[in-house]
């Protein structure tokens, strides 16, 4: 019994632990809903875990993505800084110098981004290279003489000629480079009034052009008896697009020259502005082009054949004058059109532009107002004194003119011809322009007041010019009105308007001012006022 009950003890258990295990198998649907909950009720919990997670994920998405986005660009800027620091020299340098290309090729164009190309002949280069360093200043400007052939310097034997030697070697800090034009041997040239000359200043611009100037958006051209007003040439160029091809200039004053050459031609004496896309394609086929027209004239007509070849026009600005006329240029000076006056030639040819002096000194005269406010260098405004029925005309910087009786607005802006044409005959039919007579009754014959001097009051803010009244003989009058003679000096006062241009065109007002001291006039220009006009 004993026995057996070990051997059924011994048994039991492993039979407990079978039956249970296959109970547990056999037996499934009497534990089954109790499992069932539990597991429906894991797959809840989880789903909504999961839910939970999902949602707070989706909300700081864009925080997370911002984020991830800076921190990526962190990481990428600083392993380009890393790498760039792994970068040769050279080519660290040069990505540089990209980067800064990129950034100067939305600065405002400046002189810095202009080259200059003056034609110069080596015959008339000592006298002719005075007028040159009335304007360049070599410290701000880019720019190249290009002469014939070089001029020779004398050996010093006297004391004269030792001065000579130390004003020549003064003179190359306050001009500009000079180079020699390449040979133009090769190139036919047939016109017998002409010149050969007129072949290698054609070729100045893509002889510049070689020359692999960094950071270059205009070539301009004039000659070496040309001045420009290079503030007012930046403030014209700027209107344009320098990555473009503009072909920029004027035309003559002769309606005979604007015929015998082309109306669509920039004269090169007035200069001309070509843009850098421009200059790089002509610089391709001009060689081709000028063995085409051999029997052209001059320089600026086989430089518009060329233009007209690459089926570019000519833009056309008033304020480039080539001045193809002779005598006196008060007129035209006196009463500028209502652009910038950027450019004047043909200076050996007319008078000076102010009385009893020299050419020269007369140009450095203009400069001072220039430097003041050169937007309103020769800038015309017309007014009226009421109580004496005087017309009055201001030409800022220059001159004064006051006219008995009422002259309209549109008879004033017209110059008088004080000049004659290239032609030397007095025939008001051979300009380009409107003009009028000086006078038409002796009455009318103006009093002129040349400007004296010019400065700058700091106090006021604005420019004081006097205008001194030039003594000539004046015919006698018997209009019972005051006589312009009685006034010795005009004092004109001018707020400088450096952003005149970046407005629409509009001549400026003047208005005359009271005054207790009979012998002076006292006059204000400015802006035009709200409703203001030009009447009397």
């Amino acid at each position: 019994m004993k026995g057996n009950n070990q051997k059924d003890s011994s048994e039991k258990p492993t039979w407990d632990r079978t039956s249970s295990s296959t109970t547990g198998m056999l037996s499934v649907t009497r534990p089954g809903p109790k499992l069932m909950v539990w597991l429906i009720c894991f797959i809840v919990f989880t789903y909504i875990i999961y839910m939970l997670k999902l949602v707070s994920t989706s909300r700081s998405c864009d925080d997370s993505v911002t984020f991830t986005t800076i921190s990526a660009l962190s990481t990428n800027i600083s392993n380009a800084s890393s790498s760039s620091l792994k970068l040769p020299p050279s080519r660290r340098r040069r990505e540089s110098e990209e980067d800064v290309k990129v950034d100067s090729a939305d600065e405002p164009t400046d002189l810095n981004h202009v080259v200059f190309g003056i034609a110069a002949s080596s015959k008339l280069w000592k006298q002719r290279k005075e007028y040159i360093k009335i304007w360049y200043r070599p410290k701000h400007m880019r720019g190249y003489v290009w002469l014939d052939k070089e001029v020779k310097k004398n050996i010093s034997n006297t004391n004269e000629e030792e001065e000579e030697e130390e004003e020549d070697n003064e003179d190359e800090d306050l001009l500009p480079p000079v180079k020699i034009s390449a040979g133009t041997a090769y190139f036919p040239y047939t016109n017998k009034q002409g010149q050969r000359s007129a072949l290698r200043i054609s070729r100045i611009v893509s002889e510049m052009l070689r020359l692999g100037l960094k950071n270059v958006r205009w070539f301009v051209m004039g000659d070496d008896d040309t001045v420009f007003v290079t503030d007012n040439l930046i403030r014209v160029l700027r209107k344009y697009d320098h990555e473009q091809m503009y072909y920029i200039g004027s035309l003559s004053e002769s309606h005979l020259q604007n015929i015998f050459f082309s109306y669509s031609m920039a004269y090169g004496g007035g200069g001309f502005a070509i843009s850098y896309p421009l200059a790089k394609a002509l610089s391709k086929m001009q060689d081709r082009c000028i063995q085409r027209y051999p029997a052209l004239y001059g320089s600026d007509d086989r430089m518009q054949a060329c233009m007209a070849e690459l089926g570019v026009p000519l833009t056309k600005e008033i304020g480039f004058h080539q001045y193809d006329v002779y005598g006196n240029l008060f007129g035209l000076l006196a009463a500028h059109p209502v652009t910038p006056f950027v450019s004047m030639h043909h200076l050996d040819v007319v008078e000076p532009i102010f009385p009893n002096m020299t050419r020269v000194r007369a140009l450095k005269k203009l400069t001072v107002p220039m430097k003041l406010d050169s937007a309103g260098l020769l800038q015309q405004s017309i007014c009226y004194d009421k109580h004496k029925s005087w017309s009055i005309s201001v030409s800022w910087g220059y001159a004064v003119q006051i006219f008995r009786g009422i002259f309209s607005p549109r008879e004033m802006e017209m110059p008088s011809r004080t000049f004659l044409n290239w032609y030397k005959r007095a025939d008001y039919t051979a300009y380009a322009f409107n003009t009028r007579p000086v006078s038409r009754n002796p009455c009318q014959k103006p009093f002129v007041f040349y400007m004296s001097s010019t400065r700058f009051d700091k106090q006021l803010n604005t420019t004081v010019s006097e205008y001194i009244r030039h003594r000539v003989a004046h015919p006698s009058c018997r209009w019972k009105m005051t006589n312009p003679a009685e006034i010795n000096t005009i004092v004109v006062y001018k707020k400088p308007d450096p952003h005149l241009w970046e407005r629409s065109p509009r001549r400026n007002c003047c208005r005359v001012l009271q005054t207790k001291r009979n012998n002076t006039l006292w006059i204000n220009v400015g802006v035009c006022r709200e409703g203001e006009v030009t009447e009397l």
